[in-house]
């Protein structure tokens, strides 16, 4: 079974060990005990907007709380990226949440994750590395700052990152993604090294099958060039 099959299908059970609670399921809705009154577009408190509630899989960070590192690039080389995600918490009138566990994991330039691979969905064996994974702890902004590369793309798929926000004390309240602006990602795929050798993806924002319906809570803000790097900027808001 290819990507494209795999999200357009649904997972079943991911049948990992997780060292803290993870979330079962891939719809949108599969959060409803994190976030009871989300939806696929993200629900409004005031100015206060949940994020939506996306898949963990197919390929979520085995082991989390073994990979606490703010610089997440390991071995793969790419585009310069910096990936800024300020967690807000809307049973507090959307304060910053201090102390919130936000896990992260994307592809490399290649549109591989670390820790699977040698299967039909992904060919290459990256099984005992963890590469562009990582987990830190918002401060007292709610900010949480990770070193990485700009993220490749794989069929069927917009690029994207994943984001689990987690309670200090281990209770998962949120799982999401985020988008990226379409005119950086053709930049970043046509002419920087490592990456142009596929162009541009395949499939858009509007067309994802996680982004169609809920674009406009996931677009992050980008900002750089190939040769200096990317800075991305993104509020994610979770009920804690």
């Amino acid at each position: 079974m290819d990507r494209k099959l795999f999200l357009q299908q649904g997972m079943t059970a991911l049948g990992a060990s997780f060292i803290l609670p993870l979330m079962g399921g891939c719809s949108k809705t599969a959060d409803a005990a994190a976030a009871s009154t989300s939806t696929s577009t993200g629900t409004t408190s005031g100015s206060c907007t949940l994020a939506p509630v996306e898949t963990a899989g197919p390929f979520p960070t085995v082991t989390p709380s073994s990979l606490v590192s703010s610089n997440i690039v390991s071995d793969r080389t790419g585009v310069p990226f910096t990936i800024r995600i300020t967690i807000n918490n809307k049973n507090n009138s959307c304060a910053a949440l201090a102390g919130a566990i936000v896990d992260i994991w994307h592809c490399d330039a290649d549109g591989n994750y670390s820790e699977y691979g040698g299967t039909s969905m992904q060919s290459t064996n990256y099984t005992s590395v963890h590469f562009l994974r990582g987990r830190q702890v918002t401060d007292a902004s709610g900010l949480v700052s990770f070193t990485s590369v700009f993220p490749g793309w794989y069929s069927g798929r917009a690029p994207h990152i994943h984001v689990h926000v987690y309670s200090a004390g281990g209770t998962s309240l949120m799982i999401t993604q985020i988008a990226f602006p379409t005119d950086v990602c053709d930049t970043v795929y046509t002419t920087a090294t490592n990456y142009y050798k596929k162009g541009k993806q395949d499939t858009s924002n509007t067309s994802d099958n996680v982004f169609s319906d809920s674009l406009a809570s996931e677009l992050a803000t980008v900002s750089g060039s190939v040769s200096a790097g990317y800075t991305l900027t993104h509020l994610v808001t979770v009920s804690a």
